[in-house]
């Protein structure tokens, strides 16, 4: 969910004259705490985004990334187990093969970032001309003879809140912190006011049919955080028939319950209403809007690291 930081950070240093190299991880043998296509974004004066392991090897590669700008061409490193470098192991027992990429101009990144705000696809491709950028999600693993990999990434996690009370506010409060998109609707002006605090886009429910304020893509989460159920039905039908990776609504198993009899009654078929995440999060005993939010936050993530995008889309 960081790949925005990285082209962000590109962009800005390559704009500002500042040399910068992408550093892609291409392959992972064994145990390791990031996956192939990881980036990470390294200027010349050491400052970087991004992480390819807990720490382990960080400065390494840096200093690498550097040793790459100074010569002016990329390079594949290996890191870790079977590596030259024979002082810097990782914990796990993993090896990592990494590329090393300079970049002559700020193109690329710039490709990369427009089309994740765009909430587009994209693909970061290697092969010995260089990293480039090709639109859309595709994927094909490093292959060490011919030097090629693609990296096809994602649109980040987008999260649609639809509720009133304080679930709203502390989940959109902690979505934050991992640099999520977030948008409300609600229909309390307090609110609405607290999310404006916050910087969260929110529009005013006027109506329990105001449906056309919902919008979506396969990459959002829906939330229902109600108390007063009575909101529900028509925008819950609306957004199961819009796109998203999951759908989650607050309330016991009682409220669930009713609430799924009423869907049922106008309509809504059952392999949808089996798609509803409800009670909402990971652990339901959650009280407070706090840990409830946590709880409902390490849900939507966990459900948007295992979903296949590229099978819902096909």
């Amino acid at each position: 969910m960081d790949q925005r930081r990285i082209f962000r950070f590109l962009t800005e240093r390559i704009g500002a004259g500042q040399p910068c190299a992408l550093v892609t991880v291409l392959a992972v043998e064994g145990s390791a705490m990031r996956n192939p296509g990881t980036h990470m974004a390294v200027c010349a004066d050491g400052g970087f985004v991004g992480s390819l392991s807990g720490g382990c090897i960080e400065n390494a590669v840096v200093a690498e990334a550097c040793d790459a700008l100074k010569a002016g061409a990329a390079r594949i490193v290996r890191f870790g187990a079977g590596s030259p470098y024979l002082d810097i192991r990782l914990p796990c027992g993993g090896g990592l093969d990494i590329h090393f990429q300079p970049l002559a101009d700020a193109a690329l990144p710039k490709a990369c970032l427009a089309a994740s705000e765009a909430r587009q696809p994209l693909t970061v491709a290697v092969d010995p001309a260089g990293v480039h950028f090709r639109p859309g999600w595709h994927a094909a693993p490093f292959d060490p003879g011919q030097g090629t990999a693609s990296f096809g990434h994602w649109p980040p996690a987008r999260l649609v809140l639809i509720g009133h009370g304080e679930g709203p506010v502390a989940l959109a409060g902690l979505a934050r912190t991992l640099e999520l998109e977030v948008t409300a609707l609600s229909p309390d002006e307090r609110v609405l006011a607290r999310l404006a605090e916050l910087g969260i886009a929110a529009a005013r429910l006027e109506r329990t049919t105001d449906t056309a304020l919902l919008t979506s893509d396969p990459w959002t989460a829906i939330a229902f955080l109600f108390h007063d159920h009575d909101w529900e039905l028509a925008l819950l039908q609306r957004a199961l028939e819009l796109p998203h990776f999951y759908l989650g609504a607050m309330g016991g198993r009682r409220a669930h319950a009713a609430r799924l009899d009423a869907l049922q009654t106008a309509g809504v078929a059952e392999q949808q209403l089996a798609a509803i995440h409800a009670p909402i999060g990971l652990f339901h005993s959650s009280r407070d809007p706090e840990t409830l939010a946590l709880s409902a936050l390490a849900e939507i993530v966990r459900a948007y690291q295992a979903a296949d995008f590229e099978a819902a889309l096909a």
